[in-house]
């Protein structure tokens, strides 16, 4: 027993699990009596002591944004903050075992049941790719298959928290993630986006089929290489009784360029779902099967009397749940496939407030809540008082545009790129109109507005918004007394934005370039100067490996 109570609530029991992160504990909740896991992270063991306080900061913001997600699949979060040196993660306690260990106990894997564990991996990437969060570290060590079979994903956003930006790499020079299960553009170091999460499940679905992941070599580096350069093995050179569309949907998980990968979960959840097993078997029941929950709809759990919802007759709209798979020599008859649910909304809530006329008073409302963190009730409230606010005044008064800005911002602040992008359009578009396109608002928003599409994985489009307005602020850079560093964060982007569509000579060549005029302006020992030294460094060994 640790005795360790934290936050005067959570009373540390046994460690569960433990890495460079931190540790995570099995503990109680005294206020409510039940069992729940505790992550512990320590930020000053993991980036410089002036980062530590915003690697603070963005915890609680990411752990925010995660609890935005609500899925079956994903353990769910209960509370978050910080106790001490240490940052704290409350989740619910999951029963099970993880992935990594399952398929250790069931070497050979049956295909069926990696199809299944797949299959519910990619309902869970489609609900967290539309909020949109990345995971960055899919691995089996971060899925548990509970004793119902179902699957359930770890340490989502826990690796965005790692790193203060999705474009930069941590503090010793090496991006965020698993070598073994990397992307060929986070390998990098360049910007990750939902593709980076699908190539990481092709990674995993190849070692449930196979028994080892694709690429293997004695250093991370070695690793990251073979990412790069090599092609993966064909599994059914391993396994030849794996179907032929199962190895070639692998093989397009695991292409090098983003773009020819799978669109999205949903189209990997398509593609496996002909593979599914079939309902009108029904093998003998075992406890932790992955096929169970496409099998036997409301099942109990293994070793459970059965109730009156075990005879609920199968319907494909509901989840689905049973045991052992067929012999992996039986051909598995297709079934209709199972429709992912539609992407998450988020109707904001009307708070009280919203209804009132006076739109004064819900703005001071904003400024408190934003004050005090509530960023979440600040945007549901903005979107609830823009109607109102437009009707009294006119769309195109200075009170709605002002509060139109700070709608934008805040759903950036709260991890809605999704939404926040066409709000800022419209701004770009409406100052661009009045004032022009070298506008400084008007360039703020287009900023923005590329921000969040970089945010939502469309590296292309981010690219090219970029490139865009870069001759803008490279041009009033040059101005007396112009500030270049906007043009710098720019043109850093734009060469992890070529790491991410393949274009690896083009980003090399940007970042030296870019090494060489910061420099010039803030001298060698400067934070960017510095990183670009290490992302250099990185690449060219990865490259050269």
């Amino acid at each position: 027993m640790n005795g360790r109570v934290i936050t005067d609530r959570y009373e540390l029991s046994t460690v569960i699990g433990q890495g460079g992160m931190g540790q995570v504990w099995t503990a109680y909740d005294r206020r409510l009596d039940r069992r729940v896991a505790v992550k512990l992270l320590r930020p000053d063991h993991m980036a410089p002591a002036t980062a530590a306080e915003e690697m603070r900061r963005r915890f609680v913001r990411e752990c925010r944004v995660t609890a935005q997600v609500a899925h079956p699949g994903l353990v769910t979060v209960h509370d978050a903050g910080s106790d001490g040196d240490d940052l704290y993660l409350v989740m619910q306690y999951v029963e099970g075992a993880d992935l990594a260990d399952h398929l250790a106990e069931h070497d050979p894997y049956p295909w069926p049941w990696a199809v299944a564990v797949a299959a519910q991996l990619c309902a869970v990437l489609a609900a967290v790719h539309a909020v949109p969060i990345v995971h960055r570290d899919l691995k089996p060590r971060n899925v548990m298959v509970k004793p119902d079979g179902t699957v359930t994903v770890l340490d989502l956003g826990v690796a965005s928290v790692l790193d203060t930006d999705t474009t930069r790499l941590t503090h010793t020079g090496s991006p965020i993630g698993s070598p073994a299960y990397m992307a060929p553009e986070q390998a990098m170091g360049g910007a990750v986006g939902p593709c980076t999460d699908l190539y990481a499940l092709g990674v995993l679905l190849h070692e449930l089929l196979s028994g080892n992941v694709p690429f293997a070599a004695s250093t991370a580096l070695g690793v990251l290489h073979r990412h790069l350069y090599e092609a993966p093995p064909p599994v059914r050179q391993l396994r030849p009784e794996v179907p032929e569309p199962l190895e070639a949907l692998v093989l397009r998980l695991l292409a090098k360029d983003p773009k020819d990968r799978p669109s999205g979960a949903q189209e990997v959840y398509e593609a496996l779902a002909p593979l599914l097993p079939d309902r009108s078997a029904l093998p003998v029941p075992a406890p932790m099967d992955p096929t169970r929950p496409f099998l036997r709809p409301l099942a109990p759990w293994p070793d459970r009397p059965a109730g009156p919802a075990a005879r609920v007759p199968a319907s494909p709209s509901l989840p689905q749940q049973t045991p052992l798979p067929l012999p992996q020599h039986t051909p598995v008859p297709q079934q209709t496939p199972l429709p992912l649910p539609p992407p998450p909304t988020r109707p904001p809530s009307v708070p009280a407030a919203a209804s009132r006329t006076d739109v004064a008073s819900a703005v001071d409302e904003v400024k408190r809540l934003l004050g005090e963190g509530r960023i979440t009730q600040a945007v549901d409230l903005l979107g609830a008082i823009l109607p109102a606010a437009a009707a009294a005044h006119g769309e195109q008064s200075a009170v709605v545009r002002i509060l139109r800005r700070q709608y934008a911002t805040t759903l950036m602040d709260d991890g809605q790129y999704r939404r926040a992008l066409p709000e800022l359009r419209r701004l770009a578009d409406e100052r661009a109109a009045e004032a022009g396109p070298g506008d400084p608002k008007t360039l703020q928003y287009r900023y923005d507005a590329a921000l969040c599409l970089e945010q939502l994985g469309e590296a292309a489009a981010a690219l090219a918004e970029y490139r865009a307005l870069l001759p803008y602020h490279e041009s009033g850079a040059r101005q007396p007394g112009g500030d270049p560093s906007r043009a710098f964060d720019i043109r850093h982007r734009i060469g992890h934005l070529l790491l991410t569509t393949g274009e690896h000579s083009a980003a090399h060549q940007q970042f030296q370039n870019l090494l060489y005029d910061t420099e010039r302006v803030y001298g060698p020992y400067h934070p960017l100067p510095a990183e670009l030294r290490r992302a250099l460094l990185h690449q060219q060994q990865v490259r050269g490996r």
